[in-house]
């Protein structure tokens, strides 16, 4: 589609994203046949023999003027910039999805959709591991130049945000409300701290939207969308993040998915997606061969080289540590398989947690991936 892009087509796009019961494959269709100016001026009997109905006839006749105008007139006003699916800042890669949104709201660096992207996302009520393994692949991803996209929701998505942030690197956060809503609350120092690092806020919904539940996989399409490809931290059988994977794969992306403790239910998602075919992820490196972009740079292979050998020789100091796994383990545990005195477990446990190597969570400890 080559029709110039202006904010004067903001409304015209508006109008048909308003357009009920119509799906956005068949309204491109009618754009690519008329042109967006055209299809607002015809006759409503040429629009009847396109199989239209009523309703969806005077959507297009008789456009909510008072609504799109708010809506132009509030994203200015706070400065949130829309791109229409005909702007040239629209992202390619959202044009390749089966439906993409016509209209998307932005707040920051929009320069960012251009840029490869990964996604992390996962369960909200992940475990200590998980939310640990998370904001480690974040770090990794955007010190190779790579943009972290997630859904600012609590758990995976808000530790993928952090870790971006934690190197400095820049992430976009795609949210399920209108970019004047901050969903959950909590997340309000988050997504200020994302615009405040460059990063980009993005959703396709109005200003005014409110976390409906159907705004939750119309979100994750577009996480998905924006991205190479997704890695599922840790996710249950029936979530969201099993529909952010379901969409990737419908839209030809990428799938990787980190194992888990075979007792731990929040990692059977990731292991049904494993057993589907999707990449097993062990390091960031597994996702960057099979996407083929992002040069391991020397400085970071200098740097993990260090942190393992780090770890191996914290390993040869403490042989305490290879007492606690990766899951919550109890103290208890922890003394029965070091067969030390519980007063020198909980001494050298917590000279272990100063280090970084542990961290105390409800039931005991685990082992940490630094």
């Amino acid at each position: 589609m080559s029709m110039p892009s202006t904010h004067n087509q903001w409304p015209l796009w508006l109008a048909l994203s308003f357009v009920p019961r119509l799906a956005i494959a068949q309204k491109l269709a009618l754009v690519e046949h008329f042109s967006l100016d055209q299809l607002f001026e015809l006759p409503a009997s040429v629009l009847k023999s396109l199989s239209l109905s009523d309703q969806q006839i005077n959507a297009i006749r008789i456009p909510n003027k008072r609504r799109i105008d708010w809506i132009i007139e509030t994203s200015v006003k706070r400065n949130d910039l829309i791109i229409s699916f005909s702007d040239a800042r629209y992202p390619a890669s959202l044009k390749e999805i089966p439906n993409p949104p016509l209209v998307l709201f932005t707040k920051g660096n929009h320069a960012l959709l251009q840029q490869p992207q990964i996604a992390i996302v996962g369960s909200r009520s992940a475990t200590m591991s998980a939310l640990n393994s998370a904001r480690g692949f974040a770090r990794d991803i955007v010190q190779r130049h790579v943009v972290v996209t997630s859904g600012m929701a609590i758990g995976i998505d808000s530790a993928a945000h952090q870790g971006a942030l934690q190197a400095q690197g820049h992430t976009i956060a795609v949210v399920a409300t209108g970019l004047d809503i901050t969903y959950p609350k909590r997340n309000t120092s988050l997504e200020q701290a994302i615009l405040a690092n460059q990063g980009l806020v993005v959703s396709e919904f109005p200003p005014g939207s409110k976390p409906l539940p159907g705004c939750f996989p119309r979100r994750n399409r577009i996480i998905t969308g924006l991205c190479l490809g997704t890695l599922v931290v840790e996710a249950q059988l029936a979530s969201g993040s099993m529909i952010s994977a379901q969409a990737a794969l419908e839209q030809n992306r990428e799938v990787f998915a980190m194992p888990g403790s075979i007792n731990n239910p929040q990692a059977k998602g990731c292991h049904s997606l494993l057993k589907q075919g999707a990449k097993l992820v062990e390091t960031v490196q597994d996702i960057f061969d099979e996407l083929d972009i992002g040069q391991r740079p020397a400085d970071i292979a200098s740097s993990e080289k260090k942190c393992i050998k780090t770890q191996q020789q914290d390993l040869c100091i403490d042989s305490l540590l290879s007492s606690v796994d990766y899951e919550t383990t109890s103290v208890d545990t922890v003394v029965s398989r070091s067969k030390l005195p519980i007063e020198q477990v909980m001494t050298r446990l917590m000279a272990l947690e100063l280090k970084g190597l542990v961290a105390a969570v409800p039931g005991g400890f685990i082992k940490k991936n630094n």
